[in-house]
């Protein structure tokens, strides 16, 4: 796959959305793609947990936290389990943690900011439904592309060519 430049693909497919520039980068990988499945939970990050555990298959955790800037919702070994089981990336909508052994880690990883403490553990929270972050609606399935330069979001997987 050519490199993700999300500049090339607005000007290629000019009606992509653009999530509002309010993410930073954190993982190894700064440049990433994939499918979108999506989490939304507030300050309680026990779906995000059970999703880094399950098989990644390349696709991108889109984790709607409400935007909380109160406890992090991903840290190091969270991070770690996806980069394992082969996921292409995490946008969260909240704080991660843990900044630089994210740094480190083999994953894609865009965030609000960094937070030291760690959040809740209720079991609360909905997976594979349609969430709004960044003034945009993201629908499991639809794809996500994200570098140092903004997220995208696409109906269908765009040829890079």
């Amino acid at each position: 796959m050519p490199p993700i430049v999300t500049p090339d693909i607005c000007d290629a497919y000019p009606d992509v959305e653009v999530l509002e520039p309010i993410f930073a980068n954190f993982g190894a990988i700064e440049a990433f793609c994939g499918q979108a499945r999506t989490v939304k939970c507030f300050e309680d990050n026990s779906l995000v947990k059970q999703a880094v555990a399950e098989p990644g298959d390349g696709a991108v955790l889109v984790v709607d936290a409400g935007g909380s800037t109160r406890c992090a919702m991903l840290g190091d070994i969270l991070a770690e389990q996806a980069a394992t089981n082969g996921w292409a990336g995490v946008v969260m909508y909240g704080c991660v943690r843990d900044v630089d052994a994210l740094a480190q880690t083999a994953l894609g990883i865009q965030a609000l900011g960094a937070h030291p403490r760690r959040s809740e553990k209720r079991g609360e929270g909905t997976r594979d439904i349609p969430v709004v972050i960044a003034g945009v609606t993201i629908a499991p399935g639809q794809w996500l592309y994200a570098d140092n330069n903004g997220i995208l979001v696409a109906q269908e997987r765009l040829s890079l060519a």
